[in-house]
């Protein structure tokens, strides 16, 4: 059975229809004009549209090529019995009109060529599966060779305190060269599709590895967990093995974005980690839905407020009050409160008022390849500190 569209002003002419395809089982819906058949268009999808080339408002190619615009994988007929051919078939050339009745047809040719559209559609759409499926097995061995590659590595962005203006962190931030893969969120995106994000954990984990020995302590660096990692508690152990002779230095980001109730043993995880010396930040905070549920759950010790907060904070009061109680609920909670998307000095300063611990942002450097610039102008943290 076949979703079936039929627009004409004729009334005997849609019944015909409706008649004679009816019989055969398929599902037919009507509309007196166009206007009327591009809103059912938005509503729901079908297979075939029958519209007649005379239309009040507009006319028959004109609402098969939004038809085709709306819904490409519908077949669309036109039915003119008397129009001038040139532009016709400069419709059906165009693929406006993939067939043309130009004539009345009795119900039994009518179904047969419904019946013929109907298995040259299912032929596009296998033809539209291979390549869809070639597609998709390419793009997983262009990542897949990507992150085999060193095109694919982590970048320092400082972490300041807010008070002394020392560096008391980095944030690891994943960059990729690969044209194909040309920016962090690429990356994840097809790694998500492909199920290949412990794959891109691995190399996070390997340049992170890399960069620590060479980080004075007792500097930290912030590092991305995905939220997925947390479900097998056995294999994000085995992933983070390596940086364990550092992670009291590590502080490991989960986005307030990620719904972890429905993750499973994500709270097994999470004790292990911290067993192991781990730190936890909530980042993004305030761009998500669940922020006190997430902020219960996992008990961090960084708070990181999202940027779209930071932003203006020196003249909006209404985020500098949202900001001060941040801070102090960071304190009652032990945690650091991490500002990040500082642009301005106006800003950084407001933000120190407000009682921010740390604070992130490109007026203090933006993510790059050398950190030792970083710790040359602003020197290092002295001791290790966690408010409260």
């Amino acid at each position: 059975m076949a979703r079936i569209l039929v627009v004409d002003d004729d009334a005997m002419a849609r019944r015909f229809f409706v008649r004679a395809l009816g019989r055969r089982g398929h599902e037919l819906t009507e509309a007196v004009d166009g206007v009327a058949a591009i809103r059912l268009c938005t509503e729901r999808s079908f297979d075939v549209a029958i519209v007649a080339f005379q239309l009040p408002f507009l006319s028959g190619i004109e609402v098969l090529g939004k038809l085709r615009a709306a819904q490409p994988g519908c077949q669309r007929v036109l039915v003119a019995p008397e129009v001038d051919l040139p532009t016709v078939v400069g419709a059906v050339n165009q693929g406006e009109v993939n067939r043309v009745l130009e004539s009345v047809l009795d119900g039994d040719r009518l179904g047969e060529a419904i019946d013929d559209l109907l298995r040259t559609r299912a032929a596009m759409q296998d033809v539209l599966r291979v390549q869809e499926v070639a597609a998709s097995a390419e793009e997983r061995q262009a990542l897949a060779d990507c992150l085999g590659s060193d095109a694919v590595q982590i970048a320092l962005q400082p972490i300041l305190e807010a008070s002394s203006e020392r560096i008391f962190a980095f944030e690891a931030l994943l960059r990729s060269r690969n044209p194909s893969f040309p920016g962090p969120l690429s990356v994840l995106k097809a790694a998500e599709k492909h199920q290949m994000l412990h794959e891109v954990a691995d190399v996070v984990v390997d340049r992170v590895r890399a960069w620590m020995p060479l980080i004075p302590e007792p500097v930290h660096i912030f590092m991305n967990l995905h939220p997925d990692e947390l479900s097998d508690p056995g294999a994000v152990l085995r992933r983070l093995e390596p940086l364990s002779p550092w992670s009291r230095r590590i502080v490991l980001e989960i986005t307030e974005r990620s719904r972890l109730q429905s993750i499973e043993q994500w709270e097994r995880s999470v004790g292990l980690l911290t067993e192991l010396g781990f730190s936890l930040a909530v980042d993004d905070l305030g761009a998500g839905h669940s922020s006190l549920a997430v902020l219960a759950e996992l008990q961090p010790s960084f708070i990181k407020v999202d940027m779209s907060i930071v932003r203006g904070v020196d003249t909006d009061p209404r985020k500098q009050r949202l900001i001060n109680l941040l801070c102090r609920f960071s304190e009652a909670t032990q945690a650091s409160f991490v500002a990040e998307g500082v642009e301005t000095e106006a800003e950084a300063q407001t933000l120190r008022d407000c009682g921010a611990h740390l604070l992130q942002g490109y007026i203090f450097g933006k993510p790059n390849f050398e950190p030792q610039a970083a710790l040359q102008r602003f020197g290092a943290a002295r001791a290790v500190r966690v408010a409260g």
